[in-house]
């Protein structure tokens, strides 16, 4: 959590830099009615600071950190190193980029640097000490904030020759290298380090081979740490009170979050959901976000009050929906509700995207109006929450090696094209969250114990010591459900040698002899058992179809057709105390629900209350208080929680609720009660 706070803290991205002092002064009259108590800045403001090498003026900072303070605004203070001054890329071009086709990128871009560039680490790390010394114990800051959505990646000659020390670190000697990476295929093999080049369009052998290609971004994420602890160090040594993060692009792929976080005080991410996505799919990612330290609050650090005018259509946030999708995010875990931006910009690429101010500069637009009643509703619900974690005891493991692996193997060696891990999971976060039952998003390190159900889906890569704690897990009363294309490969990529799923087969009772794809318009049948616990006999399914053959194993479905028809498809095996699930295939989302329904109840688990209705419950549990929250999504039927002889306080209407309670349509309801 954001160390200290004492608030909901509710603002966003400003860039005063932009404007005079007369339309600042507004501005703080502004957020005042609009219960804005946080800002951001100055991300991009690296060339106002440091108008030449080592000349620097932080007076207009100065002036503003101090209006902020008489205004009682929080301040998250960032490094502007995501934006470097042109001086620095015309004085030292190594800093600028090497794309994947070659070619060296020019000025202009933001976070458009080698984050290897030794010369860009030194100016930045000056820039992070020169503020550190300034602000580090300014009455406004409460949180650092390090340069700004990383995830460029470089194949400069920088960057090609930190990778070769990064594989010598790595594997200690050639010999081990060639064995891991099995360069006898294809006749790859090296003799010496400096004969590997990156994995660019200029080498398709290295493009597309999947070993090179994951340890380079094994070795991307781990330079951008060391990009990131270069300024964090510094901020840190300066007052270790103060929270140090950064913050996750939507575009999560690139770097492996789970081990940049681990270098952050708190997980802080960018939330730009598209207007088509289901609820569940952003659910997903904010329970991603808080399972990035073991179930922690995180800040929503980015939000737009209205439309997106980068994506294809600039489509407005419909009335409500911006405070829909806010308490969404604290209910998820958030300490944060904050915008980009503040202000609408004057120019540039997103001079049209949404803002708390836009160009008119009123405070009487739809858009203001409702950033002003989740402000009011806000300073209302004070410290609720804050740090308040989810009672969970079910968890889905997700893992960046594995989405790269079968992500690079989908598009070379493995038999379907199509996969697409981030959705293939949240398949399986969705059909918990439809029946509110509260749930973690969990790393492969993480430990397994407070929970009695496990949804490791997709477990291609079969790291460390998981396959063994999976096991204790089952043995000890645990439910595990895994599926096809899991264990298959080891970390370095290499396929199992002997029955698939390799080291879980044991536990799963079971072996796979092949998998057949199906293509998107093609789909096979799961035909249950008799017995099995499920309503229905028969479901559909597709994408790929393992031909299991069981040992231990009980047959709970087979398929209904193909030459495999008959053939076990969903089996469950008895280890231990406990059980372990094996799908064959990509079932449809009514079987995956009924799956969800039938293990719950063998392990007594519920949502916390029952509900009527189109309603989302989560529940947040922190020293003082629970606090649970109720969102009707339905835009024309009010719906109904039963919270039976407990009794709540609502926080935004101030009465007091017990048994059965309504919620407005298109609504929502915050209820706490003392621990």
């Amino acid at each position: 959590m954001i160390k200290h706070a004492d608030r909901i803290y509710h603002g966003g991205d400003y860039n005063p830099d932009q404007w005079d002092e007369a339309t600042i002064d507004k501005d703080m009259e502004l957020f005042k009615k609009a219960g804005i108590n946080f800002v951001v800045l100055p991300v991009f403001s690296w060339a106002k600071l440091e108008p030449q090498e080592g000349v620097y003026d932080f007076g207009w900072l100065d002036k503003l950190m101090d209006k902020f303070a008489e205004h009682d605004l929080k301040v998250c203070l960032a490094t502007p190193t995501t934006a470097q001054p042109a001086w620095l890329s015309k004085n030292y071009p190594e800093v600028l980029p090497v794309d994947k086709q070659g070619r060296k990128r020019t000025h202009g871009m933001r976070v458009f640097f080698c984050v290897n560039s030794p010369k860009y680490r030194e100016r930045a790390r000056a820039m992070a000490e020169e503020m550190a010394k300034r602000y580090a114990h300014h009455p406004s800051l409460v949180v650092w904030h390090v340069a700004n959505e990383y995830g460029t990646f470089c194949y400069c000659p920088t960057c090609e020759k930190k990778f070769r020390q990064w594989l010598k670190n790595r594997y200690g000697t050639i010999n081990n290298l060639n064995e891991k990476w099995h360069t006898s295929f294809w006749g790859r093999t090296v003799y010496d380090f400096e004969e590997i080049m990156l994995p660019t369009e200029l080498n398709d052998d290295y493009r597309f081979n999947p070993i090179v290609n994951l340890d380079y971004r094994r070795f991307m994420t781990d330079s951008t740490i060391e990009c990131f602890e270069n300024e964090a160090e510094v901020l840190r040594r300066y007052n270790p009170e103060i929270t140090v993060q950064t913050n996750i692009s939507g575009h999560i792929e690139n770097l492996d979050q789970f081990k940049m976080v681990k270098h952050m005080d708190i997980a802080a991410w960018d939330n730009y959901p598209k207007p088509t996505d289901d609820k569940s799919f952003i659910a997903y990612k904010h329970d991603l976000m808080r399972g990035l330290k073991g179930g922690e609050s995180f800040m929503m650090q980015e939000q737009s009050p209205n439309q997106q005018n980068w994506q294809p259509y600039s489509k407005l946030k419909r009335p409500g929906e911006l405070r829909m999708l806010s308490y969404q995010a604290m209910a998820h875990g958030s300490d944060t509700c904050s915008y980009f931006q503040l202000r609408q910009s004057i120019a540039g690429q997103e001079m049209f995207h949404g803002a708390v101010i836009s160009h008119n500069g009123r405070e009487d637009t739809r858009t203001f109006r409702e950033v002003s009643q989740i402000g009011k509703e806000l300073q209302q619900i004070g410290d609720s929450f804050i740090g308040g974690r989810r009672p969970a005891k079910a968890g889905i493991i997700f893992d960046w090696d594995n989405w790269w692996a079968m992500e690079y193997a989908s598009q070379n060696c493995m038999p379907n094209k199509n996969f697409n891990y981030l959705k293939k999971i949240s398949k399986y976060h969705k059909v918990l969250f439809n029946q509110n039952i509260p749930l973690d998003m969990l790393s492969i390190e993480a430990d397994f114990s407070g929970y009695r159900v496990i949804f490791a889906p997709y477990l291609y890569m079969i790291k460390g010591d998981i396959a063994e704690r999976l096991k204790g897990f089952v043995e000890q009363g645990g439910t595990l459900v895994t599926t096809t294309l899991s264990g298959l490969v080891d970390e370095h990529n290499r396929a199992v040698f002997g029955e698939y799923p390799g080291p879980l087969k044991e536990l799963l009772g079971i072996w796979v002899e092949e998998t057949d794809a199906l293509p998107p318009d093609e789909k096979n049948q799961i035909c249950m058992e008799e017995g099995s616990g499920f309503t229905e006999k028969s479901y559909s399914c597709g994408f790929h179809c393992d031909v299991i053959h069981t040992r231990e194993a009980n047959v709970l479905g087979r398929y209904g057709m193909d030459f495999y028809q008959g053939t076990p498809v969903v089996t469950k095996n008895s280890y231990g105390k406990g059980q372990a699930y094996y799908l064959g295939t990509e079932p449809d989302e009514k079987f995956l629900a009924e799956l969800a329904r039938v293990i719950c109840s063998e392990q007594e688990l519920a949502a916390p209350y029952q509900t009527v209705g189109n309603v989302e419950l989560t529940e947040r549990v922190n020293e003082k208080y629970k606090t649970v929250f109720a969102l009707n999504y339905d835009k024309e039927q009010e719906a109904e929680i039963d919270l039976k002889d407990e009794t709540f306080t609502e926080l935004i209407t101030g009465k007091t609720l017990t048994g059965k309670a309504k919620i407005p349509a298109y609504d929502l309801l915050v209820l706490r009660k003392d621990i």
